[in-house]
């Protein structure tokens, strides 16, 4: 039996859904559904039960879940707004959680994975290396990324890493997005946009060295990263590894693939980043994939182009889920 936390989110249904296509339907979905569509996102999958965030970590600490025999956990379960500013909110759900969790199955002998960021590369200053060995030169810009932050550093003092393992994801982006509002990824927002007024707005650049549109980040694929993840169960990894495509683009280029996606012109209009953001803003971030790959994964990842056609025309178009 797997457990499978943030199950009904962006990651962690597509790994419900790969664990399906291998034919695996023993699992235990846990998530916070609350009063949106997220739910929508379980409903092609298969899976044995479902907790609630609440309740599981209530059971998880009465030992509900010592008599099963669990095979793997992928906590994918987490707060992932970057603006989130409820800081004891944001220790509770990503830091506390994420160790009660690691420490079970530590105790247990249960493989694990969860989820970091690459947000806690920060500004990039200290590169994007996963390197565990330089986990405390970093300085993440917001409190979401320090949230993520802090675990990597509990598990690397505490020894969790010689056990668990850690994914620092890049710009995920692809089906089963649609209900997580402001932080819904540029790619779902350009095809909303586009297709209701035929123009994508993006923000101005305030560097200098960036032209505007010209900011970049590391696009992956949620499809990519689900099976990346699922690399590293199999290869009994542990550490921590970032999951991305390795290659930095632009916000113009991920437009044109949708523009192109869509068969419309292009027609961008720059607007005025929001003060409050233009302090913390990542300008640049590249994944290196050296660590990953060395690991024997030698599958590509889709091109930004094949990947923003395959979420318009597989899912957005026909607003269909993963499983589907």
């Amino acid at each position: 039996m797997y457990i499978v936390t943030g199950a009904a989110g962006l990651i962690g249904s597509a790994v419900v859904w790969l664990l399906n296509k291998r034919g695996v339907t023993d699992i235990i979905a846990v998530d916070h559904l609350g009063n949106g569509d997220k739910w929508k996102n379980l409903v092609p999958l298969a899976f044995d039960s479902y907790f609630e965030k609440d309740v599981f970590r209530q059971e998880l600490r009465k030992g509900f879940f010592d008599k099963f025999e669990i095979a793997g956990v992928f906590h994918l379960g987490a707060c992932s707004a970057t603006t989130e500013t409820d800081a004891g909110y944001l220790m509770a759900n990503n830091y506390m959680y994420t160790r009660a969790l690691a420490e079970w199955c530590v105790e247990r002998g249960v493989k694990m994975m969860y989820a970091s960021s690459c947000a806690t590369y920060g500004d990039g200053t200290n590169g994007y290396s996963d390197d565990e060995s330089s986990l405390e030169k970093l300085r993440p810009l917001n409190m979401y990324g320090y949230s993520k932050q802090l675990f990597d550093l509990h598990a690397k003092r505490h020894g969790l890493l010689d056990s668990i393992f850690g994914c620092k994801f890049s710009n995920i982006y692809g089906p089963n997005e649609w209900h997580k509002g402001n932080m819904r990824s540029v790619a779902l927002r350009a095809y909303e946009q586009i297709s209701s007024t035929g123009k994508l707005e993006l923000f101005k650049s305030y560097k200098d060295e960036y032209k505007n549109g010209e900011q970049k980040r590391d696009f992956l694929y949620v499809k990519d990263a689900a099976a990346m993840i699922m690399h590293l169960f199999d290869s009994n990894a542990h550490g921590i590894y970032n999951i991305g495509s390795g290659k930095a683009e632009t916000w113009n280029s991920l437009a044109r693939a949708m523009f192109k996606a869509l068969g419309k012109p292009v027609k961008i209009k720059y607007v005025d980043m929001p003060e409050p953001l233009r302090e913390r803003y990542q300008y640049y971030t590249c994944a290196d994939m050296a660590k990953f790959r060395s690991t024997g994964y030698d599958r590509p990842v889709m091109s930004l182009d094949d990947a923003v056609a395959d979420y318009c025309h597989n899912h957005l178009l026909g607003q269909r889920h993963l499983g589907d």
